[in-house]
């Protein structure tokens, strides 16, 4: 598994801090646990590098020309790549590289924000423009724990017939999920804003809002998406760094090391790998 840190927000709205984001996580990620009391392994052992990001220009359009090409290369490589944000404008370039390379690719969206503007900030690559973006690329898109989102927004919902689960309806069992998620092809990629988060888990983040998932919600919601689907790939962004918050990145650490985890128990599952029994490392770093 590579993951691949992109220290970017030139596509941020409002708070900054997330290019600080990923080196905060790596650096907690040293206190993790390896053993998941739930899986009863240590995911780590799959083997895990963390490769070095190209430099990035300030422009968020000129980002993805430099995101794409190298992610490109690196599954090519037949690496699982892991991308950590940095802000959610990155993910764009994630998807179209994926797809390339598996098509039909479905795109699960996790988010506090529907991000289906057209343009924002005169820029059609702000993070609030990503599910546009990468509608472009793929049509087969679920959107989950959505709880903000414009009046031009909710149109495009009604007019394309875009599956969005709300998190009211979420909480009220009024969405099917798994009957949504059974109609998406396969392979899925999973891009988690952390703001899909309530402030009790991830705290720091440059777009809040409240009422969001709860850590033992989402970790239930996440493993019934590795079970039912074959993830291709999958991008954790939004984090925003504060020095006076350490639980938020060590929530992401673990977030990141459960999902990867929740990957490896569906292809053993699966029958396409063995639990592997690679020496012992830390998650990130």
């Amino acid at each position: 598994m590579a993951l691949l840190p992109v220290p970017y927000e030139g596509g941020v709205s409002w708070g900054k801090g997330a290019a600080e984001a990923p080196d905060w996580v790596i650096e907690a990620s040293g206190y993790l646990e390896l053993y998941d009391e739930v899986l009863k392994r240590e995911p780590c052992r799959m083997g895990i590098v963390t490769v070095t990001p190209p430099e990035l220009p300030d422009d968020p359009e000129a980002v993805q020309h430099v995101l794409y090409p190298f992610l490109r290369d690196l599954l090519e490589a037949d690496k699982f790549v892991v991308m950590l944000g940095g802000d959610h404008s990155i993910s764009p370039a994630f998807v179209k590289a994926l797809h390339e390379r598996k098509s039909p690719l479905s795109v699960i969206q996790l988010d506090a924000h529907a991000d289906l503007r057209e343009t924002y900030e005169e820029t059609p690559f702000s993070h609030a423009c990503t599910m546009s973006r990468i509608r472009e690329i793929t049509p087969h898109t679920l959107q989950i724990g959505i709880r903000s989102l414009s009046l031009e927004e909710a149109k495009k919902v009604d007019r394309e017939r875009i599956p969005v689960c709300t998190m009211r309806d979420f909480r009220k069992g009024a969405f099917d999920v798994k009957g949504a998620l059974g109609r998406l092809p396969e392979p899925v990629y999973l891009t988690v804003d952390v703001d899909v988060f309530d402030w009790s888990v991830v705290r720091s983040t440059g777009t809040p809002e409240p009422g969001g998932l709860g850590w033992d919600e989402a970790l239930e919601l996440l493993e019934t998406i590795f079970s039912m689907k074959a993830v291709a790939g999958f991008d954790v962004v939004e984090l925003a760094k504060d020095p006076r918050d350490v639980s938020s990145p060590f929530a992401v650490a673990k977030l990141i090391y459960k999902m990867l985890g929740f990957k490896l128990a569906a292809a053993v599952g699966r029958g396409v790998t063995d639990w592997p029994d690679h020496p012992k490392g830390n998650l990130l770093g």
